[in-house]
């Protein structure tokens, strides 16, 4: 992605934010791991969107003060520091930061606090994500104190602070045409990932093996980093929404759910499949895990613009509690077991969720109280399920059995475009895939 398009992203900001405002985004910082290591480091998503520049501890400046006729954009980032850099790796510093970035001006971190006071300095409103970065809150109060207790030094402090994010989540809800093929490059390397599980595992194996599998998939393929924590949950594991410790034996004739998502340059892909161990469906699994499939394709009939979610998911609801009946899992009619939610033992969790830079991105699900209408340009989940606990007052074939099945949509003008189809997920498909497991 070239710097047009982050241009044309920080354009759209400064149009939208009031006269005489500016705007502080700060990068992510590192975090420590256990004493002296940190976690790989992952820029902050918002800075990204504006940005893209890939190290920690830098900040991003806007105005749109009346004196800069085409807005500013100044990058704060670390120096160049040739002992540092041999033990910590290279920087970009201040120089080339302005050469290679979509930046008017860039500065050693060093001067943050001094520049800062200057820039900021007789705007009148400041655009800030308060309370999403507590180092960066700290800083950004203590320089406008500073402004405030400098009268005699004709300085003047913004006399309001506004979030920023409310312009910014909803800029980042609506993809740009760059945005989608990025999204579309990871949700065809997760898909070549689930495939590679389902061709991989056997009894006997652990379910990090399969972790393992899918993880090596996504490097190899050029998305370094997984986009959440991987779910590999086989037998009743399966019924853990967020089951993460990866660490038991698979068994012949158990299910096995997985899932999983990678992150290409940013953007993430978000799937789950499940599938027998043994290559086969069990009676009993084949009914449950039907049930979800017909559920995930009665509400993918609902996903196009001016729907909205909350109508794709009441429809999955129906289809559900009406095959739980239809199972005997649950008794009496199907508006009294909607209206008194009893499938929601079962089910308990939503339909769908944003997707984008963050694996639950951002965008609000409503609008001055009303479900949001779906629009061309958003991307989104849809991923019902069905979890029977070991323990449920069922009848003792259905215990243990958790399933779902998740795809990533994105809504075009007339309808949507599945984006993670290519993951064999109808019971036919899947045997297939897994009966031949050289192809």
């Amino acid at each position: 992605m070239d710097n047009t398009e982050f241009l044309t992203r920080q354009k759209c900001l400064l149009e939208q934010m009031q006269p005489n405002s500016i705007c502080l985004v700060p990068a992510s910082n590192l975090v420590t791991r256990s004493r002296d290591t940190e976690y790989p480091f992952r820029q902050d998503s918002y800075f990204q969107y504006l940005c893209a520049f890939p190290e920690p501890e830098a900040w991003l400046v806007l105005s749109n003060h009346q004196k800069y006729s085409q807005g500013l954009c100044v990058l704060f980032c670390l120096d160049k520091d040739p002992s540092m850099e041999i033990w910590h790796g290279r920087r970009v510093g201040p120089k080339h930061a302005k050469q290679q970035y979509p930046v008017n001006m860039a500065f050693a971190l060093d001067d943050l606090d001094e520049q800062l006071l200057d820039l900021i300095d007789g705007h009148q409103n400041i655009y800030f994500a308060q309370g999403h970065n507590h180092d960066a809150d700290d800083l950004v109060f203590s320089l406008l104190q500073a402004l405030r207790d400098a009268p005699k030094q004709s300085k003047q402090a913004p006399s309001s602070l506004i979030d920023v994010r409310i312009i910014l989540d909803e800029m980042r809800l609506i993809k740009s045409t760059n945005e989608i093929n990025m999204m579309r490059q990871a949700a065809a390397v997760a898909t070549q990932a689930h495939i590679r599980a389902m061709q991989f595992v056997e009894s006997g194996k652990n379910e990090y093996h399969l972790e393992a599998e899918i993880h090596h998939e996504f490097a190899m393929q050029g998305a370094k980093y997984p986009a959440y924590g991987t779910i590999v949950g086989a037998g009743d594991n399966a019924c853990i929404l967020h089951y993460t410790e990866n660490n038991q034996a698979l068994k012949a004739g158990d299910l096995v759910l997985i899932d999983a998502g990678c992150e290409w340059q940013g953007y993430a892909s978000d799937i789950t499949r499940t599938f027998p161990v043994s290559g086969t469906f069990s009676t009993e699994q084949k009914q449950l895990y039907q049930l979800v499939l017909n559920a995930q394709l009665a509400a993918f009939d609902m996903i196009k613009p001016n729907n909205t979610i909350k109508q794709a998911s009441d429809v999955a609801i129906a289809v559900i509690t009406q095959g739980l009946i239809d199972l005997h899992i649950l008794k009496g009619e199907l508006a009294d077991n909607i209206e008194q939610q009893t499938y929601r033992k079962f089910y308990m969790h939503g339909l769908s969720h944003w997707l984008g830079l963050d694996v639950h991105d951002v965008g609000h699900y409503k609008i001055d109280g009303q479900d949001r209408p779906l629009k061309p340009g958003m991307v989104l989940t849809i991923e019902p399920g069905l979890y029977i606990a070991p323990d449920a007052d069922v009848a003792s074939k259905w215990c243990g059995i958790g399933i779902r099945i998740e795809d990533n949509l994105l809504i075009t003008q007339t309808g949507h475009e599945n984006l993670t189809i290519a993951a064999p997920k109808t019971i036919s498909d899947i045997e297939a895939l897994m009966l031949n497991k050289s192809g």
